[in-house]
């Protein structure tokens, strides 16, 4: 059966993005993304909220035009057109890229989702995870926490939230990310 892994990258005190909706404090370089390519091309599907996929879809279409793009964000490019989506949104008409838009997270089709065949499931977004942990979805949770305090934004885990997990795997990259793989 397949699993429901959240994939996020946070700050040292727990931001997904900064006050303003800022990512640019995330440090990936070659070496990580590599890791996020080798990760992500074995995945069945991105899971993705409204604003999670608009960012994505802002981009990674054609970021492999780009003649300045690394060889790493070319091969992504490719890993995300090819990958199928499902993208859960309430205002979205429709999505392109080989995606699908849902209204809402319905356990019972999750559940559908994870019989298929085929690679993981990766759900990006901090709202679209929090649903996704109170229904009990979340089969695993990916962590790759940057060495930088931004001092405010929007939490992965809200006031609140607890979570008694299993530490499956750690990593730490030449940049100073570490990888927080937990079930």
């Amino acid at each position: 059966m397949r699993k429901v892994i959240v994939w996020m990258s946070i700050s040292l005190d727990g931001f997904i993005e900064g006050p303003g909706g800022e990512l640019d404090w995330h440090r990936v370089d070659d070496e990580l993304h590599q890791h996020f390519n080798d990760e992500l091309r074995t995945k069945g599907a991105f899971l993705d909220g409204r604003r999670t996929y608009e960012l994505m879809a802002a981009y990674w279409p054609t970021a492999d035009q780009d003649p300045g793009a690394s060889a790493p964000t070319r091969e992504f490019a490719g890993i995300w057109r090819d990958m199928p989506k499902v993208v859960y949104s309430r205002t979205l008409d429709r999505a392109d890229w080989n995606a699908t838009v849902v209204r809402e997270v319905v356990p019972e089709e999750v559940r559908a989702l994870k019989e298929q065949p085929g690679g993981d499931l990766v759900v990006g977004g901090a709202d679209l995870a929090a649903a996704f942990r109170r229904l009990g979805l979340v089969d695993e949770w990916q962590i790759y926490l940057h060495p930088v305090v931004v001092g405010g934004g929007k939490r992965l885990f809200p006031a609140g939230t607890r979570l008694d997990l299993e530490l499956a795997e750690s990593r730490r990259f030449g940049n100073g990310v570490v990888l927080l793989h937990y079930r």
